[in-house]
């Protein structure tokens, strides 16, 4: 039973007893791959573009692709399954990325909002909560929200207001 333990615990951490078994959720690209799949679920349909717009966020921000790209999309889908927060993923993301980067992780949060065309308002109360966490200005989320409001192909550039 404690085997089991000391494995699942290994497998979360992504160490395999010295054997690579795939990134962890302390690897920046998989805490940032949960968060995205994260706020991608959070109406409840996983839209084809939204899954899309995912794997090019990650694959341009980590400079991935390839097997490397699906380890860490599995690994990401897999950590945010199992977690009970979203601190773990954004104080990995915290640590790792300067301001600008985390205000750039937020537009990013926001291209998979807008990727279905649809701004729900479960989507929008989660990136406000990883941007709090993140340390990013109000300012700065409703900024890169209307740059992706603009940029999405499928909202035709209306963002419902400014309201927060």
């Amino acid at each position: 039973m404690f085997e089991a333990f000391l494995a699942f615990i290994r497998d979360l951490s992504g160490d395999a007893g010295g054997s690579k078994s795939g990134p962890g959720a302390d690897n920046p690209a998989v805490a940032a791959a949960a968060l995205l799949f994260h706020v991608m679920d959070a109406d409840g349909v996983r839209a084809d573009a939204e899954r899309r717009v995912l794997e090019s966020e990650i694959a341009a921000s980590y400079r991935v692709g390839g097997e490397a790209l699906r380890d860490i999309l599995s690994a990401g889908e897999r950590a945010e399954a199992e977690a009970v927060d979203l601190y773990a993923f954004t104080s990995v993301l915290k640590r790792s990325l300067d301001q600008d980067a985390r205000v750039a992780f937020i537009g990013m949060m926001w291209d998979i909002v807008y990727a279905d065309g649809v701004r729900d308002e479960v989507e929008d109360n989660i990136v406000w909560r990883v941007a709090e966490l993140l340390g990013v200005e109000r300012a700065e989320r409703i900024r890169t929200r209307q740059e992706a409001a603009r940029s999405a192909p499928a909202a035709n550039g209306n963002d419902e207001g400014d309201a927060d």
